[in-house]
């Protein structure tokens, strides 16, 4: 709930980033960049030895789990950053983002967790003439018990 607030503090200061001849960036919270900078290293860690194309398999529950699943948790929070930003301090901030080289390491981890399958496996209650359901076409419950 906090996160769509946030922006609207560096809102009000957006009128000091004018007319400046280099590229400009703004970091989204320290806080947030800094957990996401450490997880990014510890994930590079977990995902080093498998390349993209080939995908990691993580067992539920354990350390490496929650390693990812915080570190994608934490993903889902710098979205909800971005979604209530605006126009110009998207701009701002997608500029640090690829000047962190954050995105790319994203994309990067996410190539190597996504797996091969990715049919949902979870209740169905349809006949089994009708189209298989992946992780693309359900909603996921994320919630934590």
């Amino acid at each position: 709930r906090l996160m769509p607030e946030l922006p609207k503090f560096d809102d009000e200061d957006l009128k000091s980033y004018g007319d400046e001849e280099e590229e400009l960036a703004l970091s989204p919270p320290a806080a947030l960049m800094s957990i996401l900078t450490t997880q990014e290293l510890l994930l590079e860690n977990i995902l080093e030895c498998i390349p993209v194309g080939e995908f990691a398999v993580i067992q539920p529950l354990s350390d490496e789990f929650c390693l990812v699943l915080g570190y994608l948790l934490t993903w889902k929070l710098t979205l909800a950053f971005f979604k209530a930003a605006s126009s110009q301090l998207r701009v701002l901030y997608s500029q640090y983002l690829r000047r962190t080289k954050s995105l790319n390491k994203l994309l990067y981890h996410l190539f190597r967790l996504m797996p091969e399958n990715p049919v949902f496996s979870g209740p169905t209650s349809e006949v089994p003439n009708k189209d298989t359901k992946t992780f693309f076409t359900e909603e996921l419950r994320l919630d934590v018990k």
